[in-house]
């Protein structure tokens, strides 16, 4: 074992500042001589990542606990002081249903508490959306969200927000991260316990009052009011945050036959109907599909445990759909923008926002409507920058964010929110759905209209998860790889232009070789483009919050408008057939 990690593991075993089964679980440990275990745990420190700390649950200084909380939280604390000066410092903090969420939650509010900092807390477990308005309902220099989102039971996580109600970008999380990683000894954490700060006035609880000023901006959103009479939904929070908020939603917008899913309506940190409590993957929509078939509801939806990324599945006949993420992005904005427009409220300069590894159908369908489109690096927080940014000026000229997302199943219209919100997006489906139904669309029939407007699109995605140190470096050694030894074709297409953004620079191929043509203006972020002959894409792409590294493939056909079924089937197995080979070629590429 190496000796750092053996002296580290020795401190959290006899070191007062961490409880009695904290310490005896380390103990057991090296009695044991678990050295695969004790590496895992102490190998690091638990990182910051794409806007916080994400780990599995455990003692040890890279897993999430109380005592990492702390750090977390009085890094942030000093930061904030340091930020907002002459300022009487707040943030706004809410929580999910994993385990110690509450624990972690009230632990950050000790942190604050003993810095001086006033911290407004929900009463119950509210969403990440929900407290991203929260930051900018009262008016707060920072928010926390305690949640690991979509991960697995094991999982926690510390989500850090700023004053624009954006989770932090750079230089704050640069900021924020250097003080963490300075802070050495747990013994130099100041906290309060969470019941003295609030004797102290320096915790506030809030409840029905911060809800009803979110309903109150949730409605302003609707566009249209066709088809709900009759509309059957069935609905799942997968056991985390959206039970109340979504229901109370969706009647609020005129949904009476809403039924949630029983098994799932509970709270619960062990999430013990699925193995990945996340929408995207359809065993997690399975019970809410069974019963949406036998209610034979027109609708099914669900939500993430920390309720800011959405699942659509739509009854076609005797069938149920599920879209992906893409489709659901690109059906929305359709549908959000037309909305808009036959409804005479389209703003001057509207603007679509997406991410690079989205959809390209969506910048097309924005121009359709008249509106811009940006791209910003992956991620819901560079999209809310980026809002923030025009609002604010820093980025010109002033367009009017209307909506946007990304392909990981994020959408958000509106800016009172600022990250992915699952809750009116839930809204927005349910309306866009009995919209089409009362018109005698189904949704993929929609689909293929944007098919012969804007020409198929088809996306797929390849996940390798590698967990762990050992992980972690295979991870590093393939993307030092793709770039050191950039492919000259993928698939039998040629790489014509590659894009590197952690070098924040393209290369062009068309013409000789490999040259620099143009810096790229994005921020820096470990993500390679490569752009084929053949219209393809492909990008590769660490996540930021997960153990995995993520590969995207996307092909495109144009189609003409007034295609038959027939020839538009043929451009979309030709689209699949190709997505196929391109996903085949890179697993085989990144190995």
């Amino acid at each position: 074992m190496q000796e750092q990690i053996r002296k580290l593991a020795e401190y959290w075993s006899t070191a007062q500042v961490f409880d009695t089964a904290t310490r005896q679980e380390i103990a057991g440990l090296l009695q044991n001589q678990n050295e695969k275990e004790l590496t895992e745990r102490f190998y690091r420190d638990l990182e910051f990542g794409t806007g916080g700390l994400r780990g599995i649950l455990g003692a040890g200084s890279a897993r999430m606990n109380i005592y990492n909380v702390r750090k977390a939280s009085q890094a942030f604390a000093s930061y904030l002081i340091e930020a907002f000066p002459g300022t009487k410092v707040s943030i706004a903090v809410s929580y999910d249903s994993r385990h110690y969420s509450r624990e972690f939650a009230e632990a950050t509010a000790g942190v604050m508490a003993a810095h001086g900092i006033h911290t407004y807390i929900t009463k119950e477990l509210r969403p990440t959306p929900m407290l991203s308005f929260m930051v900018r309902h009262y008016g707060c220099q920072g928010g926390v969200c305690v949640t690991a989102s979509h991960n697995p039971s094991i999982y926690s996580g510390y989500k850090v927000y700023w004053a624009t109600g954006g989770q932090i970008v750079p230089p704050h999380d640069d900021a924020i991260i250097a003080r963490y990683a300075a802070l050495k000894s747990y013994e130099d954490v100041k906290f309060k316990s969470f019941q003295d700060a609030v004797r102290e006035g320096l915790v506030t609880e809030v409840g029905a009052e911060f809800d009803e000023a979110y309903f109150k901006e949730l409605m302003k959103l609707s566009v249209r009011k066709e088809g709900r009479r009759g509309f059957k939904i069935v609905y799942t929070p997968l056991h985390g945050t959206g039970a109340y908020p979504v229901m109370e939603a969706l009647k609020r917008w005129g949904f009476e036959d809403v039924t949630i899913v029983p098994e799932q309506k509970d709270p619960n940190g062990d999430f013990p109907t699925v193995k990945y409590p996340n929408p995207e993957e359809p065993e997690a929509m399975a019970m809410a599909i069974s019963l949406g078939q036998k209610l034979n509801a027109d609708l099914v939806l669900g939500t993430d445990p920390d309720t800011d990324r959405i699942g659509i599945v739509v009854r076609e006949g005797d069938d149920y759909r599920i879209f992906n993420g893409n489709q659901i992005g690109s059906l929305l904005v359709d549908f959000y923008l037309s909305g808009l427009k036959d409804a005479g409220r389209m703003p001057q300069n509207p603007l679509v926002i997406k991410t690079i590894v989205t959809t390209d159908q969506q910048e097309h369908i924005a121009k359709f409507y008249g509106a811009s489109c940006e791209e910003t690096l992956t991620g819901f927080k560079w999209i809310c920058n980026l809002i923030d940014e025009i609002e604010t000026g820093k980025s010109k000229p002033f367009r009017q964010y209307v909506c946007g997302g990304e392909e990981s199943y994020g959408f958000l219209a509106g800016t009172f929110v600022r990250d992915k919100d699952a809750i009116s997006a839930c809204c927005i489906a349910a309306e866009m759905v009995a919209y089409y139904k009362a018109q005698g669309k189904s949704l993929s029939r929609v689909l293929d209209e944007l098919y012969r407007r804007h020409g198929v699109y088809l996306e797929s995605l390849y996940t390798l998860t590698l967990p762990g140190k050992e992980g972690a470096e295979r991870i590093q050694v393939m993307m030092d790889k793709l770039r050191a030894e950039a492919p000259q074709e993928i698939a039998g297409s040629r790489v014509e232009i590659i894009r590197d953004l952690e070098k924040q620079q393209e290369f062009d191929r068309r013409e000789t070789g490999q040259m620099r043509t143009s810096s790229i203006t994005l921020p820096r972020s470990n993500v390679l483009q490569f752009l084929l002959s053949d219209g393809s894409k492909v990008s590769a792409r660490p996540s930021g919050t997960e153990p995995k590294i993520k590969f995207y493939f996307s092909v495109h056909q144009a189609v003409s408008p007034q295609a038959s079924q027939a020839q538009l089937q043929t451009a979309k197995s030709a689209c699949e057939k190709r997505l196929l080979e391109l996903e085949q070629a890179f697993k085989a590429m990144a190995q």
